[in-house]
């Protein structure tokens, strides 16, 4: 079972806690309330309440709340009043209601819900069709059997201790990348940034330049991964530790190659003229931080 590559969901309260684990390695991680959706690729029905040229988009009512669609997504063509189809691409978050876009469906005659989309569960179980899933809920099992039947086995135990520990973790804005090194993780609503603090790894190493250079490169894969499994998205700078500003350039690869890895496909940017490697990831769920705050 160890090495085994899998999708694990335990129940906790209201929420289900999913990860996709590469033998002990956790590789994704999200929480999903079935009874209190995210709202990520829902389809509505909705109407045009006004049309903003500064924000180069329109607000759609959608039944119980408004949602923005930018004209880069299906506004751009719209009038205020039409009656439009569309889907939600990023979930309410930040004081703000969820982003849309238009489909190709026929709306309906009001404002208002046509269906769910699939929630984090089965999107992932759609990214990895052939691999298995345990769940140590059956209710939770019964109610996903009409979409998963054939791959759903009952384990008691999905998550050990040890998953369980590194899980704990997820919620601190701190994060043990080994070596004897950190990265602390400062989010506000314009962007994330990230300072990887070498400690004891930096002073074994002398602070040479080369030395300093092979540690960050080693380092790179495991801080995408904390990216990752605590969905930090939007804008993220990054402060290596211990390199010059243009000695900061090497990391171009590795940050590259790391970044192939990313659901979300998160891109590298480069880096700023302080130094900092800037990435961009899509904001479509919240923070994991910020959903074990709520």
């Amino acid at each position: 079972m160890a090495a085994m590559r899998r999708i694990a969901v335990s129940v906790q309260a209201d929420a289900a806690r999913i990860a996709l684990l590469d033998g002990d390695v956790l590789r994704e991680y999200a929480l999903w309330n079935p009874e209190q959706p995210d709202g990520v690729g829902d389809i509505y029905t909705g109407r045009v309440s006004a049309k903003l040229s500064a924000m180069a988009g329109s607000f759609v009512e959608l039944g119980e709340m408004a949602g923005f669609l930018p004209d880069s997504a299906g506004a751009a063509k719209l009038s205020e009043g039409d009656y439009i189809c569309v889907q939600v691409t990023r979930a309410p978050q930040g004081g703000k209601g969820p982003r849309l876009a238009v489909t190709t469906e026929a709306p309906g005659d009001k404002p208002g819900l046509l269906r769910r989309g699939p929630g984090p569960l089965l999107e992932l179980a759609a990214r990895f069709p052939n691999l298995p899933i345990f769940i140590d809920d059956y209710a939770l099992m019964a109610t996903l059997r009409p979409t998963l039947e054939g791959r759903m086995t009952h384990q008691a135990k999905c998550f050990d201790a040890v998953l369980e520990d590194e899980i704990a973790g997820l919620a601190e804005m701190t994060a043990e990348l080994g070596r004897g090194t950190k990265m602390h993780i400062a989010a506000t609503a314009a962007l994330t940034a990230i300072d990887i603090d070498a400690g004891s790894a930096s002073a074994a190493s002398g602070a040479k330049p080369q030395a300093q250079l092979a540690l960050n490169e080693r380092l790179v894969p495991e801080i995408v991964r904390q990216i990752v499994l605590r969905n930090l998205s939007g804008g993220i700078l990054i402060d290596f530790a211990g390199m010059k500003p243009k000695a900061r350039l090497k990391l171009t690869d590795p940050l590259t190659t790391a970044l192939k890895t990313d659901p979300l496909k998160g891109r590298f940017l480069g880096f700023s003229n302080l130094g900092f490697a800037e990435i961009l990831r899509p904001r479509i769920r919240p923070p994991l931080h910020e959903m074990l705050n709520q």
